[in-house]
This record gives C-alpha cells, sequence and structure tokens, in this order.
C-alpha cells in the first residue's frame, strides 16, 4: 500500500497533474481530478485498501483460533502474492480481464475462508 502512494505521486509528477493548485509549482504543471492514468492507480490503492485492511483484521482473528501454521502460512503467502500480482496486473502491466480479477477473487477466498474459520471455530464446543 506503501508503493501506491509513491506510484500516484510518481504519475502525478510525470503527467504534471495534481489534485491541489498549491501542488502546481513544476512547470507546465495543471490542475486535474480526471487523469486516466493517476485515476487508474488511485482506484488500485483504494482497492488495497478495501481488501488488505480487512485481511489483515481477519488473518489476526484467524489466527488466533490456532490454526496449523503450514496452512496459515500458504494462506498469508497466497493472499500477498494475489494481492501483488492484482496490483501489478492492474497499474504497471496492464492486462485484460479476467486476470486481475482473478487475483481479486483468490485474496477475496482467502479473506472468507479465514472469517468462515473464525466463526466455525468460536461455534464448537
Amino acid at each position: 500500500m506503501l508503493l501506491m502512494a509513491s506510484l500516484t505521486a510518481f504519475q502525478r509528477l510525470k503527467r504534471k497533474v495534481f489534485a491541489n493548485p498549491e501542488d502546481t509549482m513544476v512547470s507546465g504543471a495543471k490542475v486535474a481530478l480526471d487523469d486516466p492514468y493517476v485515476e487508474r492507480i488511485r482506484r488500485a490503492h483504494y482497492n488495497d485498501i478495501e481488501n488488505i485492511l480487512l485481511f489483515i483484521s481477519i488473518g489476526f482473528l484467524y489466527s488466533l483460533t490456532k490454526p496449523k501454521p503450514v496452512i496459515a502460512v500458504n494462506l498469508f503467502r497466497i493472499f500477498t502474492i494475489a494481492r501483488f500480482l492484482h496490483t501489478v496486473v492492474y497499474t504497471i502491466v496492464i492486462i485484460r480481464q479476467p486476470a486481475r480479477a482473478l487475483c481479486w477473487m483468490t485474496g477475496y477466498t482467502i479473506t472468507i475462508f479465514m472469517a468462515i474459520w473464525c466463526i466455525k471455530s468460536n461455534l464448537a464446543p
């Protein structure tokens, strides 16, 4: 997620498109909120915030259920790889769908699995 903020700033500088008038100190810069390249990165960043923060929260609760370490580690690894690939195919090497959707669905499925596991673990006698 930190990389996304830097990537947004880089794209704004490269395209000389900023959100606030005081940021237009660069020669030829303008205020615009509709640059397709900047907005694509912002959408990817927002998607990361929506999904990664939820995963971290559910992952913490999941770890409290004392799952098998090999399963937990692999779920965390697969989620991380899927989110990394999602960011890459969304912002850097834009690939047609369903590449991005598959990456997103992988992470989302893992988060749902861990949430269900948490609920099931707390309902069991």
